[in-house]
């Protein structure tokens, strides 16, 4: 038995943004718990040379639209990576699962062995639609969700591993 592009990929991205949405949710309780504004951590990083949280949260949504783009040869929608507080990063990560939601399963299955180049600073990267999906874009989400998770933990979001786990 084999699984599905779209579902070893919509599935994923769309509990995983979920999650995210109720990150920040904590983090604005929290903050208003502890007395200050939540959008001071936009800017948290977990080092002087990482990008901050905002970006984290930019950047994941960009691998799960673009993932989905890519493997259903649809275009993302353009984000302008502008978000500066709690409440736009929430309104993008809204944004990205109405997209995510948009692409029809059938666009993307059968795309394990479609061409993907990735185009980067560095040169195009060629991948095989699998192989892009499994090696490069679930990864690569999951990375910057999991620094998003990092920062707010590390600035005392109340956060558990259960928190980025989810519930099915």
């Amino acid at each position: 038995m084999s699984i599905s592009m779209y579902k070893a990929s919509a599935p994923v991205f769309l509990r995983m943004l979920g999650n995210l949405d109720q990150f920040l949710a904590k983090a604005e309780e929290n903050a208003k718990q502890r007395g200050f504004d939540a959008n001071l951590l936009v800017t948290q990083r977990l080092a002087p040379d990482m990008r901050p949280l905002s970006a984290q949260i930019q950047l994941a949504s960009d691998s799960a639209k673009g993932a989905m783009a890519r493997l259903s040869g649809g275009t993302p929608p353009a984000m302008a990576d502008t978000e500066a507080t709690v409440a736009e990063l929430r309104a993008r990560i809204a944004k990205t699962i109405d997209y995510v939601k948009s692409v029809p399963a059938e666009a993307v299955d059968g795309s394990e062995e479609k061409d993907v180049v990735l185009k980067t600073p560095g040169g195009d990267i060629p991948f095989k639609g699998l192989g892009f999906l499994t090696g490069f874009a679930l990864p690569n989400f999951l990375f910057h969700v999991t620094t998003a998770y990092a920062i707010l933990r590390h600035s005392g979001v109340p956060l558990g591993k259960m928190d980025f786990l989810g519930r099915a």
